[in-house]
């Protein structure tokens, strides 16, 4: 009966620890979706170019530069056809998304590698996509385009032909994605607790200006949502384009308060430089995060929605 008793005890001193850990495994300690996989360097990439399971992509904003020259073996991506519904405004559909992967060689078990220009900028916008219809191992080339450029790495102008994948679009993952009914209101209205994050400049964030230099005003209103944490994305990347080590990307939003603890939500002017931001803070530091890629141009035209406007420029005038 004795030893009986003390079986039982620390049977239950062992659930009691189980129980204890469970408990305080907190999103902020939470492995990132794909591990170290999330981005891969040149070198490895150099190396597995031949590998008929590793399929790069490159999704550039600057015309014609892929056919100047990409990466061997590279298919290419028009971000504002491919990866948009170009009726509505919208993210491509699960269908149409399918079919460009297939003829993009991609397969269930394909590795992705997108890279692009400008810092990965769309390549993120690229990666976020891909993450929202189910693909399993997706990762983005340290550096981007640039740092493969002087670095001195092989460029070529010759177009693979793909044999055809089986990839097959999930439904539209909504824990990835912010909407403005049902996220980014409530938030706004302080009706939940989530870290919001506005990426872009702090000229945009305050109102100063509408838009960075050489783009189109899209908002009739400057500002930003209320509540909002301004850290301009560029700030995850070091001058070479390549991300910044994960202690200095802890600190970096530590620092402002966002430590993973409690939701976040990225956005930008069109969400397309808030999906860099969604990634450091999803794929590589593991946090819950979406992206609103309604953005600015959606909020800051919506009627009856509260803004924060420090400049004092809601309608164009200080």
């Amino acid at each position: 009966m004795f030893k009986s008793k003390k079986k039982y005890v620390a049977l239950a001193a062992s659930v009691a620890v189980l129980a204890l850990t469970a408990t305080s495994f907190t999103p902020a300690q939470a492995a990132p979706k794909n591990l170290a996989r999330a981005v891969v360097q040149p070198d490895w990439l150099e190396k597995n170019l031949d590998d008929p399971k590793v399929v790069v992509v490159e999704v550039s904003t600057e015309p014609g530069i892929y056919e100047r020259g990409h990466i061997r073996n590279a298919v290419k991506i028009t971000w504002h056809t491919d990866l948009v519904d170009t009726v509505n405004r919208d993210v491509v559909s699960a269908a149409n998304f399918q079919k460009f992967a297939q003829a993009a060689g991609i397969s269930q078990d394909s590795t992705v590698v997108l890279y692009g220009d400008k810092n990965n900028w769309f390549a993120a916008w690229g990666a976020w996509i891909f993450n929202l219809y189910g693909a399993k191992d997706v990762r983005i080339l340290d550096g981007g385009r640039i740092k493969w450029e002087k670095d001195g790495r092989a460029l070529t102008t010759a177009v693979t032909t793909k044999t055809k994948g089986n990839f097959t679009s999930t439904r539209l993952d909504k824990t990835m994605r912010a909407t403005l009914l049902q996220d980014i209101i409530p938030v706004a209205k302080k009706r939940v607790k989530v870290d919001l994050i506005d990426i872009r400049s702090a000229d945009e964030y305050s109102g100063k200006i509408f838009a960075p230099a050489g783009f189109q005003e899209l908002a009739v209103r400057a500002g930003h949502i209320p509540g909002a944490i301004n850290v301009p994305w560029g700030l995850n990347v070091n001058a070479d384009g390549t991300f910044k080590p994960v202690a200095d990307l802890k600190k970096l939003y530590a620092d402002k308060g966002i430590d993973g603890k409690q939701p976040i939500i990225t956005y930008c002017r069109i969400g397309e430089r808030s999906s860099l931001t969604w990634f450091v803070l999803s794929e590589i530091l593991g946090y819950d995060v979406k992206n609103y890629d309604g953005s600015w141009t959606e909020y800051g035209n919506t009627v009856g929605v509260p803004i924060s406007n420090p400049s004092g420029t809601i309608w164009g005038n200080s």
